[in-house]
This record gives structure tokens, sequence and C-alpha cells, in this order.
């Protein structure tokens, strides 16, 4: 996949002044336990997982990814939503806590933390979850101004829809942000539509095996954090740039 280069007109170079982050597959390396459990359960069923329903499912709240889960794959008749959250939450569970950091994330947050640039987290994840995928980068994510998570109570509705992205532009300090200003970090297509229809430009940084089709919505698009440049949105190089 190349970098996809950045329309100047789409990304108000210059006017970004705080940053919004997603966690899963994009700062964290989860997407694949994700991937991992359900073609376990799948295999039960003499059925795959592939990466068009993966597609659908990433960045969507947990019942709402499992609805889709089940009635695409259809097993829906043999397993319900709610039960599928239930056998995948036993094995998640033991498969987060070792959860790493996706390449070039900690230098990128660092890097902005130092500048001054604020910065937040806006996941679907829930609380629960959010802890033990986290709980080997506390000092990390403490870097970040606030976390969103998709427990929220002012998250009515997961991505696609602009609820979190909204609400994390709310708290920064002396916010609401205009969502002008706000530069999203994303990997999964619902994502990239959520950060773009609350307003924002979005660098996506999706799996090598999603569809390019994917891409089109994304303001830029990189192989990894690795290769995000900072002055590419007026932002402070990195200083061994």
């Amino acid at each position: 996949m190349a970098n996809q280069g950045i329309d100047a007109s789409s990304a108000r170079k210059g006017s970004i002044t705080h940053v919004i982050f997603d966690m899963d597959g994009l700062l964290l390396d989860t997407e694949k336990f994700y991937t991992e459990v359900q073609e376990i359960i799948l295999a039960r069923y003499n059925k795959t997982f592939d990466w068009s329903l993966k597609a659908k499912m990433m960045g969507m709240k947990a019942i709402e990814a499992a609805r889709v889960f089940v009635e695409e794959t259809g097993i829906s008749d043999s397993l319900t939503a709610e039960d599928f959250l239930v056998e995948r939450e036993e094995m998640l569970q033991k498969m987060f806590p070792t959860s790493d950091l996706m390449p070039g994330a900690s230098r990128l947050i660092h890097h902005l933390h130092e500048n001054g640039i604020p910065i937040c987290v806006a996941t679907g994840t829930h609380t629960r979850h959010f802890d033990l995928k986290t709980q080997r980068h506390t000092e990390l994510f403490s870097l970040m101004h606030h976390i969103v998570r998709g427990d929220d109570p002012e998250v009515k509705q997961g991505k696609p829809s602009p609820d979190i992205f909204l609400a994390a532009a709310n708290r920064f300090e002396g916010g609401p942000v205009d969502p002008q200003r706000i530069l999203v970090f994303e990997d999964a297509p619902s994502g990239v539509l959520a950060a773009k229809n609350a307003g924002m430009s979005v660098v996506m940084v999706p799996d090598a095996r999603l569809d390019s089709q994917y891409h089109q919505v994304a303001d830029q698009v990189l192989n990894s954090l690795l290769d995000y440049s900072p002055v590419d949105w007026g932002l402070p190089p990195f200083e061994n740039a």
C-alpha cells in the first residue's frame, strides 16, 4: 500500500491544534485477538472469518459488532449475539493484558505531548476492556488529556456516528474545540467515517489486509505510524527527522 498524499484543501494544513487517537489496531495491537477468537468460534460451524466482515465490525460497539457477526456468518440461529459476546469475553480477558503497542505509537504520543499539542483517546472499547488492554502501558496513556470510552454516557451511538469524537472535542481544556482544528488517527473504516461525520481531518493507518476501497474517505493513508510526518499537518517536526 502506497502512502496516499494529502489534498491540501481538505487537509486544512496549519489549522490543526488538537489530536484524537483511536486505540484498537491504531495504538495497540489488539485487533488480532478479536480475529483469533472469532476464527475459533466460527470453526465450530465449519465457517471461516474473512476480512470483508472484519472491516464491517471494526470500530463498532461490541453488541453492534456481535449482531453483524452472527447475522453475516449465518450462525444467528445457533448462537445469539449476546451468547457470542459471553463466549468471546472469556477468551479475550486472557489475551488483552498481553497487548503490545503498534509501531510508532509511543514516539508520536511522546512527541505531541512534549510539544504541547493536546491529545486524547476516543475508543469504542468499554472501561473494563480498556483497563485490561492498557495495563502494561499506563505511563503512555497517562499523557492523554482525557480518554472517551465506548460506555461513556455521552456516546449514544457507536462509530460511524460522530458521537465519540464530538464528546472528545468537548472535553479538551477550553473546549469544545472546533472540529476543523482536530486531526484524528484511525485504522477502521467506521472510525474514519465517524471522524469525517464529526467534521474532522483523518489520517488512516489501516491493516494491510483491508481492501483499499476503504482508503478513499481518509485525508491521508499511511502504512504505519512510523511513516507519519507532523509537518504535513503544520505540527512541530520530529527532532531526528
